[in-house]
């Protein structure tokens, strides 16, 4: 017996497809079956057309510094302890625009579009904060991986990190993140000291609003940020708070590794609206911080113009797709995301008969964590690499970078 919707108590099977237009509605209801009824990753299910989005996820890695000058802050803290908490709060700064973004935009989640190997998207903000860099790369199809790394010399911060997704089906969609980032800060007290670092680990995600068809992301689960100074972010989310009764809720806490009832600071609120920072646990403490992610300048993200382009990256690539999509010309977006697709599985083919493997540009495969990460992953309960999910441990090569320029495969294109 297939496993149902999840629609909650308020749900009624007029209320199936409200948030979608008619001449969809029957497509919308089809899709619905065939995911409640699908076993396996489902992630290699093609979506209506009319469900996706204009974005690539290799342009997701944004999302972690839409705020530049929160995402260097730490590095101009002194103090170990504040600095953690800094970095704990740039990283609660980062979910809304990862995780709500496209709802706000649209009116619902939407699908993005599916990163072909070897995609690149790369970026560049420019603000108050200094020059801060992305580049952003497509570093596996099977299983699909998008590294990325994100740095601002002027600071000496930097992240790097990679993440795959598996999708699964039990009464809504519920994705797990496999993978982690990498946060490294120059000590600003001691410049000639080796960096800093803290291994992030990603929230598991569930879908609600299917059954209206507009869809949007919860988070769930906890997370950590384990730090080489000695101390620990955890974050708790939950859908809705018991307490607060409000969506998206999560309480956060800031502790020296192996001591979590030694509270240090405690972040409480909603991760799409704000939230307060205090000293100590619970309430009681005093108010010393708060963020409202719904006012937060956000600082643009200036990219190559089309023209400019290299046919490997995102916006250049997709281009023909985008268009379609933006117009509703299911018909062509379908043609179009088809070229590519089917231009890809006759490269693995080539190369898979000619005994060769596709060059990343920007990052290499190492077979398992190194020693560092494995003393920051003790104070992360239950957390292992899973290299065999993602591909391999994949990490920034600052000497394939130097080389790295346009054309980044000459005389290859995307469509073959």
């Amino acid at each position: 017996m297939s496993p149902s919707l999840n629609t909650n108590s308020s749900g009624s099977s007029k209320d199936e497809g409200a948030g979608v237009s008619p001449q969809n509605k029957t497509s919308w209801s089809s899709f619905l079956k065939s995911i409640a009824s699908f076993n396996g990753d489902l992630s290699s299910m093609t979506a209506p057309p009319f469900i996706l989005g204009t974005l690539s996820l290799t342009e997701f890695s944004a999302y972690w510094t839409q705020h530049p000058s929160v995402f260097v802050a730490p590095a101009n803290e002194k103090d170990p302890a504040k600095r953690a908490l800094l970095v704990l709060k740039w990283f609660l700064s980062t979910l809304k625009p990862s995780y709500s973004t496209r709802n706000d935009k649209y009116g619902s989640e939407k699908k993005p579009l599916n990163p072909f190997l070897g995609e690149l998207f790369l970026g560049k903000w420019e603000d108050e904060a200094g020059t801060t860099e992305l580049v952003s790369e497509q570093v596996s199809h099977h299983p699909p991986v998008t590294a990325y790394c994100i740095q601002n010399a002027q600071h000496g911060i930097k992240l790097e990190g990679y993440n795959g997704q598996k999708a699964s089906f039990s009464r809504t969609i519920h994705i797990k993140q496999i993978g982690h980032a990498l946060l490294t800060i120059t000590p600003p007290d001691n410049p000639s000291a080796p960096a800093e670092t803290y291994l992030i680990t990603l929230p598991n995600i569930h879908i609600e609003g299917l059954i209206y068809g507009k869809p949007f992301v919860e988070l769930n689960g906890c997370t950590y940020i384990s730090s080489s100074t000695g101390y620990v972010g955890k974050i708790d989310y939950s859908g809705k708070g018991w307490v607060s009764g409000k969506k998206n809720s999560f309480t956060a806490t800031l502790y020296p590794t192996g001591k979590e009832k030694d509270v240090l600071y405690t972040v409480e609120g909603q991760w799409p609206e704000a939230f307060s920072i205090r000293e100590g646990s619970g309430k009681h403490g005093s108010v010393m911080d708060t963020y409202n992610a719904r006012t937060a300048p956000i600082t643009p993200l200036t990219v190559p113009a089309l023209e400019q382009q290299d046919p490997w990256e995102a916006n250049k690539a997709w281009e023909k797709v985008i268009t379609a999509i933006t117009k509703g010309d299911m018909d062509t977006t379908n043609a179009e995301k088809s070229k590519i697709e089917n231009a890809q599985r006759e490269f693995r083919r080539r190369e898979q008969a000619e005994g060769k493997e596709w060059e990343r540009r920007f990052f290499t495969r190492g077979e398992k964590a190194e020693e560092w990460w494995e003393d920051l992953v003790k104070g992360v309960p239950g957390e292992r690499i899973e290299s065999e999910k993602t591909g391999g441990v994949w990490r920034f090569d600052k000497e394939k970078a130097k080389s790295a320029r346009r054309p980044f495969h000459e005389g290859v294109l995307p469509t073959g």
